[in-house]
């Protein structure tokens, strides 16, 4: 499940950043999920249920999935040795929780790289939007554990 061979792939033997070399991969289809929670203090959270989740500035829930999808695809402008890729697929799923939403990023794209760098930059930044719409009712909300949850195509798949 867990692969490592010690060695980290962004960094050459003199120490300095590279971009991995992905010419001599094989292209196949790729798919990542990531998720980052958003927890709110249950009196916030109840209101936003109340209010079912619009704010002054629109749909928190619309908001953060356009956020989210943008964010997906600039992942390489952002993440300095990532590479530019042409995403076949985004999709940003908000649930709500116990005081907290749980937002998932599935990204696919066919190509010789994966997109787990796109999915966590998505469930991150759609985390991030939810809060900047949120803010004016409280900062104690919290963006806990983003995290991989799965990542298919390539060499290794990963599960969590």
């Amino acid at each position: 499940m867990k692969k490592s061979n010690n060695t980290l792939s962004h960094i050459n033997k003199a120490g300095n950043p590279q971009m991995v070399d992905v010419s001599e991969k094989m292209t196949t289809v790729r798919t990542a999920t990531a998720q980052s929670a958003v927890q709110f203090p249950p009196e916030v959270f109840k209101q936003l249920v109340q209010d079912d989740f619009l704010s002054s500035k629109g749909s928190i829930f619309a908001t953060a999935i356009i956020a989210g999808t943008m964010a997906a695809k600039r992942t390489a402008d952002l993440i300095p040795l990532c590479h530019p890729l042409s995403l076949s697929k985004i999709k940003i799923e908000i649930e709500k929780g116990n005081n907290l939403l749980l937002i998932k990023a599935t990204i696919k794209c066919e190509g010789k790289t994966g997109v787990e760098m796109e999915a966590l930059t998505a469930a991150s930044v759609a985390a991030l939007t939810v809060y900047d719409m949120c803010k004016a009712l409280s900062h104690d909300i919290i963006i806990a554990e983003t995290r991989l949850l799965e990542k298919k195509g390539g060499k290794s798949d990963f599960a969590k």
